[in-house]
């Protein structure tokens, strides 16, 4: 799942804003893949700004579950945020063209700070990318970032920000089974092997 912002790109499990490399297997080590806090922080408007991604850079990712979330400041671990609780973008699913390694990439052009963040610039934050795949394991990347005033970030255009035509996108949701419904399964699930029982009995 390559990263790309405005000015430098990242892969989970292949490198991040340094190039530093990193085995691919560590993309599943919470919380940014195995990497520590980059030292070249990439500028980010202070009132959000553009993400770019490449899902099907490893095999196994025809779809899955992508969050963005943000932590502050460098008093954690390596520096960095000490969590990274702040939602920037919930919970979506993508869908791209194989399970195979695939080009493509998805792009959110305005992604806006999380709920109540306040920030200026010249703050420190790192911002989270989780991309859960249809196996269950999750995969981890960070871009660490220095927020500034938007006339000093790179702009985003179609020629770093696109969308490809061969990945699509869905709702995630969840939806409420009432009690009656609840019981009647059950009911049911009890139901079934007293019946299929007597039934073996009378034969």
């Amino acid at each position: 799942m390559p990263l790309r912002t405005a000015q430098e790109t990242v892969a989970v499990g292949i490198c991040k804003l340094n190039l530093t490399i990193c085995a691919a297997s560590k993309a599943q080590c919470f919380d940014c893949g195995g990497m520590g806090t980059s030292r070249n922080r990439t500028t980010w408007p202070i009132h959000g700004g553009a993400l770019a991604v490449q899902p099907g850079w490893f095999q196994g990712h025809s779809k899955g579950f992508f969050y963005v979330n943000m932590g502050f400041g460098t008093s954690g671990p390596d520096n960095g945020p000490d969590n990274f609780t702040n939602v920037m973008v919930p919970i979506f699913e993508f869908t791209g063209p194989s399970n195979g390694p695939y080009p493509g990439t998805f792009c959110l052009p305005q992604i806006p700070l999380p709920i109540n963040a306040t920030v200026k610039a010249g703050d420190l934050a790192t911002i989270q990318v989780v991309m859960t795949a249809q196996h269950g394991a999750s995969l981890f990347n960070c871009v660490d970032i220095i927020f500034a005033e938007p006339e000093h970030v790179a702009e985003v255009n179609k020629s770093n920000c696109f969308n490809s035509s061969d990945i699509g996108f869905n709702n995630v949701f969840t939806s409420k089974i009432s009690g009656a419904d609840l019981s009647i399964t059950i009911s049911m699930a009890v139901l079934t092997p007293i019946l299929l029982l007597s039934m073996w009995g009378l034969s």
